[in-house]
């Protein structure tokens, strides 16, 4: 059995960011990551004013990084549109090269940084074991695997409702008339039981990446193509991008998503970060902006009360994500009912300042 002072298992921005400032503290953490290579996680293309912040905070050369500079949020609710510029600028930018970027700065900060290592399951005594068989015994245990829960660290069932939240995301080819429209503008599509947002990313391809109830999928027949055939035949702007630019083979997804939970306490010495931290709709834009304050928060905590600091941290975080992720969930609510969408966008065009008040109130500090 091995032992870790602080054992981080994810290498998405709340592991990677925690793993950068406990290391440059001196508590040597140990990161595993089970992809050898950064993938590109569903979520996350977005980056905001306040995460590009923390990335400088950080001092991770985000012009390296390549984004596509964004400015203005740009909504869809049937045929009724508005237009409104973000409170600063943000990028999109794929969770590959942002994850890449990240993981690097950890190593190159002195953690210990485990690729290819899949982790089984853990247990409320941190004993952390390897699909390989190996075990690691943790002082102080990061959770940071994303949307994903761990086998013996789950959260709630119940968090995600009788009909939950699926995300699906594909990519388009973004061709000239595709990149056209969208630069420099982040698109929110809203329809019957979900929402889109499309952006361009660094790579040339378009994001699509939607937020959908379980039983829009069911009344597909479970079917992702049959699904997106729906939702373009009720959002005419989305079904204009769409034949603008054909999707890329293959949907990737991730079930149940707990919209609107947040961890409000913890076992000892367990830090939960990101996504098992507290669960904002995504049509905040701020998910990314979540997994690195709760990573910069977590190691702050760990570096000066130890594990014992764990309750303390997800107590504090959970209070501080309380008003972002309430305001997101009252916009997703909204959202999603085709009756009362064109309200939120006849309200954003008559006070284009509606846009920028909403987006600082779903921003989080680190």
């Amino acid at each position: 059995m091995r032992r870790a002072a602080a054992l981080i298992v994810g290498g998405g921005p709340a592991g990677a960011t925690a793993a950068i400032l406990l290391a440059r503290a001196g508590v040597k953490p140990l990161l595993v990551e089970r992809e050898r290579e950064a993938g590109d996680a569903l979520c996350g293309g977005f980056l905001s004013w306040h995460t590009l912040a923390a990335l400088d905070r950080l001092g991770l050369d985000r012009g390296a990084l390549g984004g596509v500079p964004i400015d203005r949020v740009r909504l869809f609710a049937g045929r009724h549109r508005a237009e409104a510029l973000l409170p600063a600028g943000a990028v999109g930018l794929s969770r590959h090269a942002l994850d890449s970027a990240l993981l690097a700065l950890a190593a190159r900060s002195g953690a210990g940084v485990e690729r290819g290592v899949a982790v089984r399951e853990a247990d409320a005594e941190r004993h952390v074991r390897l699909e390989d068989g190996g075990t690691i015994r943790a002082d102080a245990l990061l959770l940071a695997t994303g949307k994903h829960d761990l086998r013996g660290l789950p959260r709630p069932r119940e968090a995600a409702g009788d009909d939950p939240a699926l995300g699906l995301r594909l990519h388009l080819a973004a061709g000239s008339g595709l990149s056209g429209a969208i630069r420099g503008v982040i698109e929110l599509h809203l329809f019957d039981r979900g929402y889109a947002g499309l952006l361009l990313q660094e790579d040339g391809r378009a994001n699509l990446c939607m937020a959908v109830r379980k039983s829009r999928l069911a009344e597909a027949g479970g079917k992702p193509e049959a699904l997106l055939a729906a939702i373009a035949a009720e959002a005419p702007a989305l079904a204009e991008r769409l034949a603008a630019a054909p999707p890329l083979p293959g949907f990737d997804a991730v079930g149940a998503v707990p919209y609107g939970w947040r961890a409000r306490d913890t076992a000892p010495g367990l830090f939960r970060l990101g996504d098992q931290a507290g669960v904002i709709a995504s049509l905040a834009g701020e998910g990314v902006g979540i997994a690195i304050a709760s990573g910069t928060r977590a190691a702050r905590m760990l570096i000066t009360g130890g594990p014992d600091a764990a309750q303390a941290y997800q107590r504090a975080l959970a209070r501080r994500l309380r008003g972002p992720v309430r305001t997101a969930e009252g916009l997703r609510a909204i959202g999603e009912r085709p009756a009362v969408a064109p309200v939120l966008a006849a309200a954003m065009r008559a006070a284009p300042g509606l846009a920028r008040l909403l987006a600082r109130a779903t921003r989080i500090d680190a």
